[in-house]
């Protein structure tokens, strides 16, 4: 009997063309494709031999509990196909990848995973905001925004102390809070990007302060999905948009003496 596996793949942050080679090769081989909301349904053109089941949650509606997808993934497994659960970004970064592969692995399944571009480093390149600059931040943190109690994360009051690139994902609900903690440690002027739907052709940005970017989020309407990013890297993007069009001033003024 031919025998079941488990590979748990890396969509990328939105934009199509940000799969891995690996995971479109592992899309080809499914016979069963388990997929979430932020992925995107342009990837499934690729399974062209599986069986494709929408198991996402947006805002608290789930097709699928969690129980019910490690269920599904063992049942289909054990029936000697090829599962292919396809998430959004990276399934190691607040994915929930590791633990359905231990769930299946308990029960005798192959595992494996294919790594994914991280949408809390890939959605700020998107719109030129590195998360280390030199000069700027020397590290970074990957914080969730809203952690299973649904509450805060402890962590970004620890890292509104520090120096470093702050990104928040699955923050939106508790914007105000957030900013509340770098309110606190004195940090209202430093700079904050909200980017919405990124990589994609739906994508928003919004660029504040720690001050300023709740009003900066209510008047451009900015909601989930979305990444917030909080550091003095936030001003590379503006940086980059001055010398664009410093050298596109130069090259008119040089044009127009020829």
């Amino acid at each position: 009997m031919r025998r079941g596996k488990l590979t748990v793949v890396g969509a990328g942050p939105g934009d199509v063309d940000l799969i891995t080679l690996k995971g479109v090769k592992a899309l080809q081989s499914a016979d069963v494709v388990l997929y979430d909301a932020l992925v995107s349904s342009e990837l499934l053109e690729y399974a062209t031999n599986a069986e494709n089941i929408f198991v996402g949650k947006r805002k608290g509606c789930y097709s699928y509990q969690q129980n019910q997808i490690n269920d599904l993934i063992v049942e289909r497994a054990r029936q000697g196909l090829h599962v292919v659960r396809l998430k959004g970004g990276d399934p190691f970064v607040f994915g929930r990848g590791a633990e359905e592969m231990e769930h299946a692995a308990r029960f005798g399944v192959e595992v494996e995973v294919v790594p994914g571009i991280s949408s809390s480093v890939s959605v700020p390149a998107s719109q030129n905001i590195p998360v280390t600059k030199r000069g700027a931040a020397e590290s970074f943190w990957v914080i969730t925004g809203t952690t299973k109690e649904h509450k805060l994360s402890n962590d970004v009051a620890l890292a509104a102390k520090s120096n470093a690139t702050v990104i928040i994902l699955m923050g939106m609900s508790k914007l105000g809070e957030i900013m509340d903690l770098f309110k606190k440690e004195e940090k209202e002027n430093t700079p904050v990007a909200i980017i919405q739907n990124g990589t994609t052709e739906n994508e928003k940005i919004g660029i504040g302060t720690v001050a300023s970017i709740e009003h900066k989020a209510k008047e451009q309407q900015l909601s989930n999905p979305a990444i917030i990013v909080i550091g003095e890297v936030v001003n590379h993007r503006q940086q980059i948009l001055d010398i664009q069009n410093q050298y596109q001033l130069q090259g008119k003024e040089l044009f127009e003496k020829v």
